[in-house]
């Protein structure tokens, strides 16, 4: 059987997101969305409460932001994690590269709801996808271009596999806090 590399990488993401992410996600609550498991935790809040110096959206709730990489790095929340895969990982990447609306971490409108979260998840890991699909042999190994930055010359297929990390990083992430707080 021949190994067909750009399917294989399409899998990986897809069989990930339907088995496991996805389905760990069911029944999400307000609770758990927004729960803290220690304190001074970033999040996704109602404008005007955010703890941190900077926090980022056009909308009623606003995400929690620091210039710098703080030392320890913070406990991030649901809601935190989830807007971090919604914006920076599938939102901007499909913005870059696959057409989609132009979309920043300063002028999203971050979700109140655990629901509404979940909704701009699947709809931002749809179009990730669909774009991803429509790459063929060639696509993959074209250069990503100046949206990465110093990673412009890395091929399409680098990205893709960084994205597939970045899923299954943060999702496997989102589990545990799941995992956490129903045992807190």
């Amino acid at each position: 059987m021949e190994l067909i590399w750009r399917e294989q990488v399409i899998e990986q993401l897809d069989w990930h997101w339907q088995n496991q992410l996805r389905p760990r996600l069911a029944g999400l609550t307000d609770e758990e969305y927004f729960w803290e498991p220690v304190p001074d935790c970033w999040s996704v809040r109602p404008r005007g409460t955010s703890t941190t110096p900077m926090a980022f959206g056009t909308g009623d709730f606003t995400f929690d932001f620091a210039p710098g990489d703080a030392q320890p790095a913070p406990v991030t929340t649901i809601a935190w994690r989830l807007a971090h895969v919604i914006v920076g990982v599938f939102g901007e990447r499909v913005a870059s590269h696959f057409g989609g609306p132009p979309l920043s971490w300063r002028e999203f409108d971050y979700a109140g709801t655990a629901a509404g979260a979940l909704d701009q998840l699947d709809a931002g890991y749809a179009r990730w996808l669909a774009g991803v699909r429509g790459l063929d042999d060639a696509g993959m190994a074209k250069p990503v271009g100046p949206a990465e930055g110093p990673y412009a010359e890395y091929p399409m297929g680098a990205l893709v596999l960084h994205i597939n990390r970045e899923a299954i990083h943060h999702g496997a992430e989102i589990a545990l806090l799941r995992d956490l707080y129903l045992r807190r």
